[in-house]
């Protein structure tokens, strides 16, 4: 039999509050998002609400002034109203008035406990939720319906094609196999069809537009696009590359192409010109409200005034939210009752007026974080942001500007992701300011964005018949001064979303 053995020991713990919490995710979100944010806390909480907490002040304030100034009333219809308070009458109209507003009593019944009481949240109060955002709008699937009614088919057949156009993915392909739409639709719609019958079908929603629409590859879909145009020697020739040599085009053999089509470096060219136009995701062919040809959204503008750098905040990272002024009077008004529904209304309407007032600290917090993150970074940047010359980058990291600041290296990782900063020079994404640092021959240390610029220079200005490999662009490099490896100069190539020398070539 074990005996039972009490100890003490001491333990070192960091928890972080919940409107720390509340902070860091509002420090993460780019100002599209945190609009979303505040108009969904807006909707869920009715004691936060838009305008400035002085606003009502201010109108209080001129109303008083008004009927100070106002000739008409006299003095006795003044003691009038301070006599019927004294007798409790406009008490009684106040409270009558703010009942047929919101009776707040309506939405507690005896013994009833409120529902956020027995709600239950098994999940961190620090996890973070990844949510699917639904926007409406008119997408390509829509288009794609709207031609299916259009077209003469009974309304089994119609079922079918719908379901095949309900499987498209965003870039318009059908990549899943024939053969398990048909379990799929029998088994969700009670439609018994065959692989035949699918395809007849699918090819029917490969006439709408756009063109290529309901490819199930990439071939298939640059040679639905060709089919759609006017038959000229070209087009057929590219419907040939297309259809027998799409691995030789790919891997860019130009010489093996020409040999099967027994075309010239000319003719060839105007060949492979006709195909590269083409669009390998007709679904992103359609401008509609999911994601597609968005703007960006700037967090920080810098403006250049008299060789001086002004930064500010966009305004939609700073909004005007305040306390509901009902919601605070509520609260007074159920604090001086005593029976057992006004607490469990008082308990209510506390949680929401707390809720909202951490809201807006958050975000207050949130404006003064970015602004002083950002200060420091167009400091520690200033020649740049002067000049908008990448050659006078500076390396940084994220630790530097955390250093500078005095927070952890975390919260300068929350300001820096998916936040954007417009310059006189373009708008850009600020995360890619922090860069590595390179030494040059002389020993002057350099930022590796510096290298990318000229790396990138060198690539553009290449001969595309002979583009410059990953070791030529190494020597080049080392002559400049810097000493990169071959496998450095890889990886910054890919870094700038550069293809390799033979994917560069061009005829």
């Amino acid at each position: 039999m074990k005996m039972l053995k009490q100890s003490l020991s001491h333990k070192l713990l960091q928890k972080l509050s919940p409107q720390q919490i509340q902070l860091m995710k509002m420090l993460q979100l780019p100002t599209v998002a945190l609009e979303q944010r505040i108009k969904e806390e807006l909707e869920a909480n009715p004691a936060l609400e838009e305008g400035r907490e002085d606003e009502e002040d201010e109108m209080v304030t001129q109303e008083e002034s008004e009927v100070q100034e106002d000739p008409e009333k006299d003095g006795t219809e003044e003691k009038e109203d301070e006599l019927r308070l004294d007798e409790g009458e406009g008490e009684e109209e106040k409270i009558n008035a703010a009942d047929k507003e919101v009776d707040i009593d309506e939405y507690f019944e005896e013994d009833e406990v409120p529902d956020y009481k027995l709600s239950a949240n098994n999940t961190s109060p620090d996890e973070e939720r990844r949510e699917i955002p639904v926007v409406s709008g008119t997408g390509f699937q829509e288009l794609l319906l709207s031609q299916l009614g259009m077209q003469e088919l009974d309304e089994r057949h119609h079922a079918i094609a719908e379901y095949l156009i309900g499987n498209l993915d965003d870039d318009g392909y059908l990549r899943r196999e024939l053969t398990s739409i048909v379990d799929d639709i029998a088994f969700s719609q009670n439609i018994q069809t065959n692989e035949k019958e699918l395809l007849e079908l699918l090819h029917i929603v490969q006439q709408f537009d756009p063109p290529g629409i309901g490819a199930r590859d990439l071939q298939e879909c640059l040679y639905l696009q060709l089919k759609r145009k006017p038959q000229t020697f070209v087009i057929e020739q590219a419907i040939r590359v297309v259809r027998d040599m799409m691995e030789e085009f790919s891997r860019k053999h130009y010489d093996k192409m020409a040999k099967k089509l027994d075309v010239d470096e000319e003719l060839l060219k105007e060949i492979i010109q006709e195909i590269v136009h083409l669009n390998p995701r007709p679904g992103d062919s359609v401008v509609d409200n999911k994601g597609n040809n968005l703007q960006i959204t700037p967090d920080f503008i810098i403006h250049v005034t008299d060789d001086q750098l002004e930064l500010s905040l966009n305004s939609a990272n700073s909004p005007d939210l305040r306390i509901s002024k009902e919601y605070n009077q509520m609260m007074g008004d159920y604090a001086n009752r005593k029976d057992r529904t006004s607490k469990e209304a008082l308990s209510f309407v506390k949680q929401k007026v707390e809720t909202a007032r951490w809201f807006i600290d958050a975000i207050r917090q949130r404006q003064e974080t970015l602004l002083f993150t950002m200060n420091a970074i167009l400091e520690y940047q200033y020649e740049y942001f002067l000049e908008g010359d990448e050659t006078k980058l500076k390396p940084m990291i994220l630790k530097d500007i955390a250093d500078r600041v005095g927070m952890d290296i975390s919260t300068i990782s929350r300001v820096a992701n998916s936040k954007y900063v417009q310059t006189p020079f373009g708008t850009f994404l600020l995360k890619t300011f922090f860069s590595e640092s390179l030494s040059t021959d002389s020993g002057e240390e350099v930022s590796s964005r510096e290298v990318k610029k000229i790396l990138s220079d060198c690539i553009e200005g290449e001969d595309k018949k002979k583009p410059l490999t990953d070791d030529k662009l190494c020597h080049i490099l080392k002559d400049k001064g810097y000493n990169i490896a071959r496998r450095t100069v890889a990886k910054y190539r890919e870094q700038l979303d550069i293809p390799v020398a033979r994917m560069r070539k061009e005829l």
